[in-house]
């Protein structure tokens, strides 16, 4: 009997499976596409992509637990991968493990500098991690980066809000509800700032 060899292998080598697991997330059909994932690793143990896309669905669902322990395998089997990194540091900031965000974040900035996405998560662990003019600096970067970016926004203007910077603070949600007129957490955010600007 012939032994199957266990080969690393790539997104590419089979890039129609993929596509279908990535559609299959985007309609948020997460359970599917993990089903679909955990078979596809049955005969393509050392394949880091699959583990990849396994912690993005398992963070979708805020299964943090196993998307961790997947997301380990996909760094053990490819530790240069910018995005299992930043996933991973993800899965951490949800959890609050602050320390652990920031090295897996920064470790996926010098994978991958500059990427808004990464920025917004390094700055958001650095400044809850108690680093908070290093976090605001990080953050302040991504938006500039990504100027429309209402996620990044969001959260440079929560911690601007945090920071009791008030006038900043409201620039930043009234810029969103510009981009978003229906964002109710920067509806709330802009009349905490009024509150407090009114009252000083």
């Amino acid at each position: 009997m012939q032994v199957k060899e266990n080969k690393i292998t790539k997104r590419e080598d089979f890039e129609d499976f993929f596509e279908y697991v990535e559609d299959l997330k985007r309609a948020t059909q997460h359970e599917l596409a993990i089903k679909e994932l955990e078979s596809f690793v049955c005969d393509n143990l050392n394949n880091s992509y699959a583990y990849e896309e396994l912690g993005d669905n398992f963070l979708s669902m805020r299964k943090l637990d196993a998307a961790e322990k997947s997301l380990k395998r996909a760094i053990m089997l490819d530790p240069i991968s910018a995005n299992a990194h930043y996933l991973l540091g993800f899965v951490y900031s949800c959890k609050q493990k602050w320390a652990l965000s920031v090295a897996e974040l920064d470790l996926a900035n010098n994978l991958h500098p500059n990427h808004p996405e990464i920025l917004r998560c390094l700055g958001w662990s650095l400044f809850h991690f108690g680093e908070t003019s290093q976090g605001l600096t990080i953050l302040m970067r991504s938006v500039t980066i990504a100027p429309n970016d209402v996620l990044a926004l969001t959260d440079y203007g929560v911690c601007l809000l945090n920071l009791k910077s008030y006038e900043k603070a409201y620039e930043v949600f009234d810029k969103i509800l510009k981009l978003e007129p229906e964002h109710d957490h920067a509806k709330e955010c802009m009349k905490l700032c009024s509150f407090y600007l009114k009252s000083s």
